[in-house]
């Protein structure tokens, strides 16, 4: 672990973890899935929003419906934990106050989870939800993918093959410390270890040995969106820390989609954790970020 000390909570929060995972190396998976549901502890209760567990296309997961918010406009949330970790629990919260700050109703999806179930099981639950909103009635215009670390994986990858099958498309695709790279290959896994509390390159590999456990290539372009083409794709927003280990993901995914012309908003923060909004209500950068985001989905 990094000899700086962490001076937020998530930062807290990331090095307790790393001391149990060190203290732990057999840990498994099933209490790792335990531990990151404490990562709902860095955000506070979102005030006039209501939760309501309920399916969709098949898929379970929360509902998250703030006062007053448009019911024809639905955020699809994505939720981070390396495609093994993570859960609609550990991510309500956070999906509250973005909900809430972009006026939107949401959908918090429990997709399956690597290793029992590898890529392209998230991206089928993700189509599931998709269509079955469309089916419902919904315009393809009126739905956003939001997704944190490896869900912005599964948001980007889900949006690239309804592109590539003709499909109709989200009208944006939001993005939070977007982790892409399944070849492990970050300049700043490296380069900003030492400000970063949570990721680790072997504990990357672990995730991604998990995501294609199904023998999926590491460079296919729905597994790393760094090799795919981004024409025609949606509005794309990023928010990614210049401090966290990720960070060299987002510059390159920014690049990626800008070459192909894509309306790309960067949002870069200072000094952050990785899904720093996650400390919503305990953080002012973490609050800002959200304000930005619904700011620019507001616009879009």
């Amino acid at each position: 672990m990094s000899a700086n000390q962490p001076t937020d909570l998530l930062g807290e929060i990331y090095a307790q973890w790393t001391v149990e995972f060190q203290a732990n190396p057999e840990m498994s998976l099933q209490l790792m899935r335990w531990v990151f549901e404490d990562w709902q502890r860095a955000t506070t209760e979102p005030e006039g929003v209501t939760y309501r567990s309920t399916t969709i296309g098949g898929v379970p997961g929360l509902e998250v419906l703030p006062l007053d918010a448009d019911t024809s406009k639905t955020l699809l949330f994505l939720h981070g934990g390396g495609f093994a970790l993570g859960s609609s629990a550990s991510h309500r919260k956070l999906a509250g106050h973005i909900a809430k700050a972009c006026g939107a109703k949401g959908f918090v999806l429990d997709f399956r989870l690597a290793p029992e179930h590898p890529y392209p099981a998230q991206l089928d639950d993700t189509t599931a939800v998709f269509d079955a909103l469309l089916e419902s009635g919904v315009a393809p215009g009126d739905i956003a993918f939001v997704g944190d670390s490896a869900g912005a994986s599964i948001a980007i990858a889900t949006t690239l093959r309804l592109r590539d099958q003709g499909r109709p498309l989200p009208g944006a695709v939001i993005t939070v410390s977007p982790w892409v790279d399944m070849e492990n290959s970050g300049e700043t896994i490296e380069t900003n270890d030492d400000t970063d509390f949570l990721i680790a390159r072997e504990g990357l590999q672990g995730n991604i040995d998990r995501y294609l456990s199904g023998g999926a290539s590491p460079t296919d372009p729905l597994v790393n969106p760094l090799y795919a083409d981004f024409t025609g794709f949606p509005p794309l927003y990023i928010a990614a820390s210049d401090t966290e280990s990720l960070f060299h993901d987002a510059q390159r995914l920014d690049a990626r989609a800008r070459v192909a012309g894509v309306d790309v908003t960067f949002d870069i923060g200072e000094g952050q954790q990785h899904v720093y909004p996650l400390q919503a209500g305990n953080h002012g950068p973490a609050d800002e970020s959200i304000e930005a985001i619904a700011a620019w989905y507001r616009a879009h």
